[in-house]
């Protein structure tokens, strides 16, 4: 009976030890604003870091800010990184301030920063101007760690596939609903209308393509975003383009309650998120942050210097999923895809100019 209860006792001193050691997880996303499961630029990074750490049986956790700031940003990296985390993977360009700041404090941590570049100034056209509210911020850094990898995508050569699939798919009267003018977004509108005029000048359109073109300045859900797609389709507008975060939900409500509005998606395949979306314009966030981590786990991990990725690196392309379309199919995908790998076809990706300096006789923009 003693024996019994010695043994008993040395259980229960194990079983409290072990309640008391703290759960580590290796790998950590720190969410944009929104959450895994917004349908866009989160959930493709989660479900890339998800997949190899399932894969590859390593712990793996995802960590939400408080609020939409640099100090909760960096606040909840640190959280992260307190539980175990030696890798930390960042989606969205307002993460910059903060990956310039823990890429300092945590140099032997790995950053894999999505969309963004680490740096002290403020806004997202990095015009140069020091963030004063940033420790040691006095003059403009651009530092890239050496354990920072930040990830871009050629944006304007998705777009160019989307809008050159609405057109080869009979759609003539677009419309491209961008959030805020963030370069990211810019190009994917740019392209959009490149693709479109590529597309009509292919079929020898005797009419130009119209594009209505608006930067709504949210990448939420907006009742001025639902407003102004619901009088583009009450006017004659078939297809709309909304690179516009959860913003992108309000034209696919606008849609919904339309006859026959369709609308194409951005950033992830959204076609889930409504029947009336025939495509998305995608960026191939799962396929890199897995690349990544990949070259993490190998040892050939290099920070320092960014990855531009674009059909030619497999880092944008539209779904494989053309049941949506009228009639525009795979063959003709593979086509154009192949022109863009190979350099046949080249889309501009230059911010600087405006959108209707791409007015043709086979495309004509009306910015709103």
């Amino acid at each position: 009976m003693k024996r019994l209860s010695v043994l008993i006792f040395a259980f229960v001193v194990v079983l409290s030890l072990t309640a008391c050691t703290p759960k580590t997880y290796e790998l950590a996303l720190v969410t944009d604003v929104g959450t895994i499961d917004d349908g866009s630029f989160n959930q493709g990074a989660w479900e890339g870091m998800k997949k190899y750490a399932i894969e590859n049986d390593i712990t793996y956790k995802y960590y939400q800010p408080a609020e939409d700031s640099t100090d909760s940003r960096v606040a909840t990296i640190e959280l992260a990184v307190s539980n175990g985390a030696t890798t930390v993977v960042t989606p969205g360009y307002m993460f910059e301030n903060a990956i310039w700041l823990v890429q300092t404090e945590f140099p032997d941590v790995n950053f894999i920063f999505l969309d963004g570049s680490p740096s002290n100034v403020t806004g997202y056209d990095n015009s140069g101007t020091p963030n004063q509210f940033l420790p040691g911020s006095t003059t403009a850094d651009y530092t890239v760690g050496s354990h920072t990898l930040p990830i871009f995508y050629k944006e304007q050569e998705s777009g160019f596939l989307a809008g050159y699939a609405a057109v080869k798919d009979g759609y003539t009267a677009l419309g491209f609903v961008g959030g805020m003018a963030v370069p990211a977004v810019i190009r994917y509108g740019y392209g959009f209308i490149q693709g479109a005029a590529y597309a009509a000048e292919e079929m020898s359109m005797t009419a130009p393509v119209t594009i209505n073109y608006w930067y709504s300045g949210t990448f939420g859900p907006s009742s001025d975003v639902s407003d102004k797609a619901t009088s583009w389709y009450n006017t004659g507008t078939e297809v709309i383009f909304a690179a516009a975060g959860g913003a992108g939900n309000s034209v696919m409500s606008a849609a919904e309650q339309s006859t026959s509005g369709k609308v194409i998606g951005v950033d992830v395949d959204q076609s889930a998120a409504s029947t009336t979306v025939i495509t998305s314009a995608k960026k191939e966030l799962a396929n890199s942050v897995y690349e990544a981590l990949q070259k993490v786990y190998d040892g050939t991990f290099v920070g320092g210097t960014a990855w531009n990725l674009g059909a030619a690196q497999d880092g944008v392309g539209l779904p494989l999923d053309f049941t949506r379309f009228n009639t525009f199919t795979q063959a003709q995908y593979d086509v154009i895809l192949a022109a863009l790998v190979n350099g046949t076809v080249t889309v501009s990706g230059d911010t600087s100019v405006t959108p209707d300096s791409f007015d043709s006789s086979y495309v004509t923009v009306t910015v709103q």
